[in-house]
């Protein structure tokens, strides 16, 4: 029977757990042993006597022994070297792993024997649509980022009809429909705003336009952006410079701009230049949701907030964190749909002529299968 450890999260600002006291109860019925270290689920708003009741049993820092039967570890991010080189070779660890350019993780996976799934790297078929942490965590963050642009707007979102006069709609641009455009663009919707949509895919159109947004043509040159893996490909410094003429016309009476626009393991395309900041109304406010790898929008900056020639800069990282127990309870739903069909028998297999496992497991046995991703140059 297979020993299961939750940790606790050591990131900064990390508020979410890996396992919930509902999906341990699950992993217990499937055949693990599920252990979780004192207090790991507090900040998500799960008590220690919530796993103990859903039959988890406590992880004894002073119990040498044990870490060295731990055979898997579920994490939301990757854990610190000095934790990984306590387990045992062959433990899998499953979790964000951010393996594009992370030589620091390599490092690990090669010097303790350990097998990684890292759940960036699922491939996005339908058979892995309930395994997406992605999109879970990514319609939290569209969801929250509309919140944050509403609070800091110096006017409503919707149209009032009041004694004193009519407060018209505020404008709404979102640069990206993606999982979190598409539901930026729904919460933005329901709070009463006008909003308009770009992408650079043509395809997106109907789905934009399905929520009652406006979309945004792309520009009319000789390229055609499409999607790799479920996501919009990179596109040429022409194309972009081309983008930003369509954009500016939209950005100039804008009044909240929602940047989501990512491409995995590669910096964030600059949508939002420091020309069309200066056009911007003061008053107006820019959440940036790729902040983390370079920002859609210049001048942004994770976890900060910016007043620019006053336009509101808003580097929205880890904006799942703010919403802890809704977050925690998708990302464990995900694991668990992603560890079930691996077990049989109380026994954990992993499959690697299996598309599912063969795309997100980046090594086994400490052998590293993708080192095209991990040598890559991202962001350790």
């Amino acid at each position: 029977m297979p020993r299961l450890l939750i940790p606790i999260e050591t990131a900064l600002g990390e508020t979410r757990v890996s396992a919930t006291p509902e999906t341990v109860k699950k992993l217990i019925s499937i055949g693990f042993s599920v252990y979780f270290k004192k207090g790991a689920g507090e900040r998500a708003g799960f008590s220690d006597d919530s796993y103990l009741a859903a039959g988890a049993d406590l992880f004894s820092e002073e119990n040498g022994e044990l870490v060295n039967q731990i055979d898997v570890v579920l994490c939301v991010n990757c854990p610190c070297q000095e934790f990984l080189s306590k387990l045992k070779k062959g433990v899998l660890i499953v979790g964000l792993l951010a393996p594009y350019g992370n030589t620091n993780l390599a490092t690990s996976i090669e010097s303790g024997g350990i097998s990684a799934l890292s759940l960036e790297l699922l491939p996005r078929i339908s058979r892995a649509q309930s395994s997406d942490v992605l999109s879970s965590q990514a319609n939290i963050a569209g969801y929250k980022a509309v919140l944050l642009g509403a609070s800091a707007l110096d006017r409503y979102f919707p149209m009032l009809m009041t004694a004193a006069g009519t407060v018209q709609p505020a404008k709404v641009v979102v640069l990206g429909a993606g999982v979190a455009g598409l539901q930026a663009i729904a919460t933005a919707k329901r709070l009463g705003a006008v909003v308009f949509v770009s992408d650079i895919r043509p395809a997106v159109k109907e789905q934009i336009e399905s929520l009652g947004a406006r979309f945004i043509e792309p520009p009319a040159i000789a390229e055609d952006p499409s999607e790799s893996g479920g996501y919009a490909t990179q596109v040429s410094d022409e194309f972009l410079i081309a983008q930003r003429q369509e954009l500016k016309k939209q950005l100039i009476d804008a009044d909240v701009a929602i940047c989501t626009a990512q491409v995995p393991g590669k910096k964030s395309p600059r949508l939002i230049d420091e020309e069309m900041l200066d056009q911007m109304r003061s008053g107006s406010v820019v959440v940036d949701l790729a902040v983390s790898q370079g920002g859609n929008c210049f001048g942004t900056k994770p976890g900060e907030t910016i007043l620019r020639k006053g336009v509101k800069l808003i580097g929205a990282s880890d904006l799942p964190c703010t919403v802890p127990n809704h977050a925690s309870t998708l990302f464990a739903r995900n694991l668990l749909a992603l560890l079930e069909p691996l077990m049989n028998e109380a026994e954990l297999t992993l499959n690697t002529e299996d598309e599912l496992i063969d795309g997100a497991l980046i090594s086994k046995n400490g052998v590293i299968r993708h080192a095209h991703l991990i040598n890559s140059g991202g962001s350790n």
